[in-house]
């Protein structure tokens, strides 16, 4: 089998592509990612093939944003989202990525949920396609508007919008919104949390009940949300009261955070699943990877959303009593009373251990890969 992945060139598009990639690695198949250049290195690790194709994400938002009149390219908003994600990328991306995956032959296109080049590129090949999604269905109010901006770069080619075959799904049901339905070749995906390249999928263990003078918590808003100016004062909030592990995301540092932090731990970029192994509660943007991978190791969270997708996790979050949505404009000290509130009820991490035993219960990786090729053969 040819398996070609698509996804947008954002780490939190592209990582949960990664299980289900390797998985068809492992059965011999031949395995690409369309995407920008700039995850070669990963994808290497991976032992992927980077099939780079497009701008990096800066270019995409700037384009975007030009395309809708708008001066913040990541506001939740549909007109914006639309022009980003199917405007600008298939603009900018599409005829590089028919090209190269025309040298490819793909089988199969697997594009994440966000990715438009990868079913245009289905389209102009006529190859079938499954729809990757990475977190709770979003909602119609956008992708409606998304496959309408989509529609006319396909009708400017003579192309037909395609039918994803297959939804690829590692959302739990207990995330989904009220009157969920599944969709049309929905196929169940176990989620982890990322644990960078490696050749087998890893155990998930449960989450830590030693006994601690003080709760530790990991504070992660992600590879592009956590600047030192947002989180410097959320850490003053949490520090008092709990011990904190703090991510960098791609380009900061500790001495950006500034002096005074003697007893907070920074880490740089880290596969995520090397870090709840020893904490009790995750505060994040709820970027849809990280909320899946906390909830696999039955931990609850508090969900500071920032952008993108983040308030679509942090709705389902909180409406399953998995954790605390603090919305803006509320502050640190806000993300502090929601932290108290979330360690002092079991009922918080009860209900974590519910959606763990769900997503241990959906099909593996491989699993899922041998259906498809299945499918296909």
């Amino acid at each position: 089998m040819r398996i070609l992945f698509s996804s947008t060139p954002a780490h939190g598009h592209l990582m949960p592509l990664l299980p289900l990639a390797r998985a068809f690695r492992d059965r011999g198949d031949d395995v690409a990612v369309l995407t920008s250049a700039a995850f070669g290195p990963m994808l290497d690790a991976e032992r992927l093939t980077l099939l780079a194709v497009g701008p990096e994400m800066p270019e995409l938002l700037a384009e975007g944003a030009r395309r809708a009149g708008a001066d913040d390219p990541t506001a939740p908003d549909p007109a914006i989202a639309a022009e980003l994600f199917a405007g600008a990328r298939i603009a900018l991306t599409a005829d590089a990525a028919i090209a190269a995956a025309r040298e490819f032959r793909p089988d199969v296109i697997v594009a994440e949920a966000t990715d438009y080049v990868g079913p245009f590129v289905a389209s102009e090949l006529d190859v079938p396609y499954a729809k990757h999604a990475f977190g709770p269905l979003i909602p119609a109010e956008f992708t409606d508007v998304f496959d309408a901006v989509a529609e006319r770069a396909y009708k400017e080619r003579g192309l037909s919008v395609p039918t994803p075959a297959w939804y690829v799904d590692p959302c739990p049901e207990i995330l989904q919104g009220p009157g969920w339905q599944p969709p049309q070749g929905h196929l169940p995906l176990r989620a982890e949390a990322y644990r960078g390249p490696g050749p087998t999928e890893a155990t998930a263990s449960a989450p830590s009940l030693a006994v601690r003078a003080r709760p530790k918590v990991l504070l992660s808003f992600g590879t592009h949300f956590g600047q030192p100016a947002l989180l410097r004062p959320i850490v003053d909030a949490l520090a008092p009261t709990a011990d904190l592990v703090v991510t960098l995301g791609l380009t900061a540092t500790a001495a950006d955070y500034g002096d005074g932090l003697d007893g907070v731990e920074f880490v740089g970029f880290t596969p995520l699943a090397e870090l709840l192994d020893d904490v009790d509660l995750v505060v994040t943007h709820g970027g849809a990877g990280t909320t899946l991978g906390t909830l696999a190791r039955a931990l609850p969270m508090v969900v500071v959303p920032q952008g993108a997708d983040q308030f679509l996790q942090a709705g389902a979050v909180a409406g399953a009593r998995l954790g605390v949505a603090v919305m803006p404009p509320a502050g640190p000290q806000a993300v502090a009373e929601a932290t108290a509130q979330v360690l002092g009820d079991i009922g918080f991490r009860n209900n974590a251990r519910r959606a763990a035993d769900q997503i241990a219960a959906m099909p593996s990786a491989r699993e899922v890969a041998d259906q498809l090729a299945a499918a296909l053969a």
